[in-house]
């Protein structure tokens, strides 16, 4: 899933993990888990907790970004959470919540026109997954 602008610029909250932290991200932006009831909310973090012990780090640091000035700039953390099987995926229905505007799954490739430096992240993915770009 690539995600859109300001998906998962969640801050870590003292003594998270960066994991913990993108999975609850995900959660409330991509699924509205939030809305959820305690039942449905319970056995989705469930499969998700597999999903996201894993990950591979894509990119740490500064990013170039049109928000940038000479005293504030942007850092990320890009991390790769990969559904090697489709299992833990497959019924997943997106659903935008909290401050996202949307979210779908997409197929990207170099020819998709992205934000600032989500290009070259998304390409460093697809060079990790031997995948086409």
């Amino acid at each position: 899933m690539y995600t859109l602008h300001n998906l998962f610029l969640g801050m870590v909250d003292l003594g998270e993990k960066v994991s913990a932290t993108l999975k609850r991200e995900f959660g409330e932006e991509a699924l509205n888990m939030i809305q959820m009831n305690d039942k449905d909310r319970l056995k989705l973090e469930a499969g998700l907790e597999e999903l996201f012990e894993g990950g591979e780090e894509i990119y740490k640091g500064y990013v170039d970004d049109p928000r940038n000035t000479d005293n504030a700039w942007i850092e990320t953390f890009a991390v790769n959470f990969h559904d090697e099987t489709g299992e833990t995926l497959k019924n997943i229905k997106l659903e935008a919540g909290d401050d996202a505007g949307q979210v779908k799954w997409m197929n990207v490739d170099s020819s998709v026109n992205l934000y600032a430096s989500h290009k070259s992240i998304l390409e460093k993915v697809a060079r990790s997954r031997i995948a086409y770009w």
